[in-house]
């Protein structure tokens, strides 16, 4: 099929033109100029330079394809400003919605975030438990997969909502500095370790889009895609001690103090206009904090979903990954 990528300089949507390459899908991505395209033209796939917020290119790209994977987005960085997430995952959504139905396309495939509920207080939680986004990337986010679903019912587009857990796996570098810190018996908790997280590794999430690019039953729905299990952050932190040797991490800073110290930091890097990203701030805080805990049996018994890869094993895979690069 004639297939479009957004997203395809990223993590999550380079390693999914990787796999449609690799089955034979006919692969077009949209990129900006200023990304890094290195690995995405060894793949042979067409690239339209342009950007997710200009609606003209976004038309230009969709134009003629069968099956569109949205996978581009503002994630949580300090130095973005709310309208840097508005732009680009609420408009930028607009603009994919728009040319989807212009185009006739065959379906939609669209990467939510399981950030739209921003903790469960009873877990595990499903598709059907209440969204409350609590910031800016994940308000964004939920707004965008809203759009998708009231089109898919009102104006009968095509598509399907994923929403991915944490993703990780080789080439993720957002899980490098956990896995740094504790390679080097540095890493230490805010809070007591207690708050649930639950991941996805990156080949089952591409799996997992192929699937609802294929099910009729998919239309028009919201899959929640991740691990077969979830785990507290103690118990990641000590798998992923095991897997270099060293002792689990025992350290507990008081999780309030240090969240209010991360406020003040980061009113002064904004002031003071620094670009670097500042060693602590609130999104990264609540990384300690919210509980990230649901079930994958909709996706399961609809999509037919089933992760290959254990937590063990994604874990070794992306260490070695990061020893390899000389990261760790």
């Amino acid at each position: 099929m004639k297939t479009l990528v957004t997203g395809a300089t990223g993590f999550t949507g380079g390693h999914l033109v990787k796999k449609l390459a690799g089955k034979g899908y006919d692969v077009r991505v949209l990129a900006r100029k200023s990304s890094k395209i290195g690995n995405i033209k060894k793949l042979g796939v067409k690239i339209i330079y342009g950007d997710i917020t200009d609606k003209k290119k976004v038309f230009e790209a969709v134009k003629g394809v069968e099956l569109v994977f949205h996978i581009a987005a503002a994630y949580r960085q300090a130095n973005l400003t709310e309208k840097d997430f508005w732009s680009v995952n609420y408009d930028g959504t607009r603009n994919i919605i728009d040319a989807c139905l212009k185009c006739d396309v065959q379906r939609l495939i669209h990467c939510s975030t399981i950030g739209v509920v921003t903790s469960v207080k009873k877990p595990p939680g499903d598709e059907d438990t209440p969204a409350c986004p609590g910031d800016s990337y994940q308000k964004s986010k939920y707004a965008a997969e809203s759009e998708v679903l009231k089109y898919a019912r009102e104006k009968n587009l095509p598509a399907t909502v994923i929403r991915p857990c944490a993703i990780y796996g080789p080439g993720d570098w957002r899980l490098l500095k956990m896995f740094r810190m504790i390679a080097r018996k540095r890493f230490f908790f805010f809070g007591n370790g207690k708050a649930f997280f639950h991941m996805v590794y990156i080949d089952d999430l591409t799996d997992a889009f192929l699937l609802a690019a294929k099910k009729e039953e998919a239309l028009g729905d919201v899959f929640i895609i991740g691990d077969e299990r979830y785990l507290t952050l103690n118990e990641l932190a000590g798998l992923i001690a095991s897997e270099f040797g060293v002792p689990e991490p025992k350290i507990h800073l008081p999780y309030r103090l240090f969240e209010f110290i991360s406020v003040i930091i980061e009113a002064i890097y904004r002031k003071l206009k620094i670009k670097k990203e500042p060693p602590i701030y609130k999104r990264r805080m609540a990384f300690f904090k919210k509980n990230r805990a649901f079930s994958i049996q909709k996706a399961k018994k609809i999509l037919g979903f089933r992760p290959k890869t254990g937590l063990k094993q994604g874990i070794h895979l992306t260490a070695k990954w990061y020893v390899k690069k000389g990261l760790i």
